[in-house]
């Protein structure tokens, strides 16, 4: 046998044995190479299944830069999210199945493994399904290169700021990497069409717990510039919808909807109240109702069930038959299965939303 040194002066020379471990090696490289490849399809396409615990070692700017998100955020320092933010996250997941759907929550730190073994319910059934993505909310980090970075170090946790601040955050996040925002009592029921839009809540006025731009749009931007500009804290949606209404009036003649049909002006769909708010707020209790004839709100691609207004803490409850419960079973079976109707008193828990009042 050939002694050590010999041995190496051979592997360093070229020999035979520094072709099998650079072969080896190659072979490795392609591998993971096409494994990632496989990966980003797998998300894009729903062609391709996968474990869910290996969406753990993507970061949310990978996920955000595969473009086209469904973002919802939870400035709340809550950890379980309820039936109805479940709700929400699930229903998006099953109409978007070729967009990545992403939960940011303030109370969750990167130190924290909660996935589809967590002893939250809602974690554990969120985590299964493919497209769902769970992230902890970095403000800071959001912030970087926007007109909030400054206004954040200066104002942090003053009054309403668990409001302010998810206000600025879906602003953030939809400039940085585009896509859409919704709130997180917002249940979909069908893909929305356009990609520059704004919600109304009534004519001449818009919301903004639903909206929706490509990356690095003006409009975007100009409300970022404004927000800090015209910022008062103490004055409720003063950097939420009536931010959104003010600079859309700055672009647009704003006129009242006549029926079913959108506006549009500079290149920025203004979507009709029927779109999302069929039943308005002053109605908001008629979703916890049974109606003798359920609406088919086909006109509609999402509903939003005005929570913040639920200082009641109407829930849904299994054989109630309200409508609400119906539209748990059509577009969330899963969370309906699991938290509702196989659950104890979950349903029951207190829950204060970081959602706008709507406007009287």
């Amino acid at each position: 046998l050939p002694s050590l040194p010999s041995i190496q002066i051979r592997y360093l020379q070229g020999g035979p044995g520094r072709g099998v471990m650079l072969k080896k090696i190659h072979i490795c490289l392609c591998f993971f190479f096409v494994s990632g490849i496989l990966y980003e399809i797998s998300l894009l396409s729903g062609c391709f299944s996968y474990v869910p615990m290996s969406k753990h070692f993507l970061t949310p700017e990978q996920v955000l830069n595969l473009g086209k998100s469904i973002i919802f955020l939870e400035t709340t320092e809550r950890l379980e999210p309820p039936p109805l933010v479940s709700c929400s996250v699930e229903s998006a997941a099953r109409i978007y199945q070729d967009r990545p759907i992403i939960l940011f929550m303030k109370g969750l730190t990167n130190e924290m493994a909660l996935d589809m073994n967590s002893s939250y319910a809602a974690f554990s059934l969120l985590s299964s399904m493919k497209n769902v993505f769970i992230f902890p909310l970095q403000m800071e980090t959001v912030f970087q290169e926007t007109p909030l970075l400054q206004w954040y170090n200066q104002v942090k946790q003053e009054k309403n700021w668990v409001h302010v601040s998810s206000d600025a955050s879906r602003l953030a996040l939809i400039w940085k990497y585009g896509g859409i925002y919704m709130d997180t009592d917002v249940i979909s029921i069908r893909p929305i069409p356009e990609e520059s839009f704004l919600a109304a809540q009534k004519s001449r006025f818009s919301s903004n717990g639903i909206f929706g731009f490509p990356a690095h749009h003006k409009f975007i931007w100009d409300c970022m510039e404004n927000f800090v500009l015209k910022y008062n804290g103490n004055i409720w949606g003063n950097q939420g919808p009536f931010l959104m209404t003010r600079m859309l009036k700055t672009i647009c003649n704003l006129t009242d909807f006549k029926g079913t049909e959108d506006h549009s002006c500079q290149n920025i769909s203004f979507l009709n109240p029927q779109r999302f708010y069929p039943i308005p707020y002053p109605a908001w209790g008629r979703y916890y109702q049974v109606w003798d004839k359920s609406p088919n709100f086909n006109h509609s691609y999402a509903l939003h069930l005005w929570n913040f207004m639920n200082h009641n803490r109407k829930a849904v409850v299994a054989g109630s038959n309200t409508l609400a419960e119906k539209l748990y079973k059509a577009y969330c079976p899963t969370t309906y299965e699991d938290l509702i109707k196989n659950a104890n008193n979950t349903i029951t828990k207190p829950y204060l939303p970081a959602l706008h009042q709507p406007v009287f």
